[in-house]
């Protein structure tokens, strides 16, 4: 069985908490960064569809969908 670090199971936590739609100032806290935009630079891959979904969010507040 491979050998997990403490780190290893944090840096999964906030990339799943991501992935999940968790609010990234919330990540930033359970993580005790001093800002998020820490948590952002470092998980960033964690959620490419945000953009997406801020697209498609704003698609349908102007749009009416």
């Amino acid at each position: 069985m491979p050998r997990i670090r403490l780190h290893d199971l944090r840096h999964t936590h906030a990339t799943l908490a991501l992935g999940a739609g968790v609010h990234p100032k919330v990540v930033s806290e359970r993580l005790g960064h001093s800002t998020v935009s820490i948590t952002l630079d470092t998980y960033s891959h964690a959620i490419p569809a945000m953009q997406e979904e801020a697209a498609a969010k704003v698609a349908a507040v102007v749009f009416g969908a």
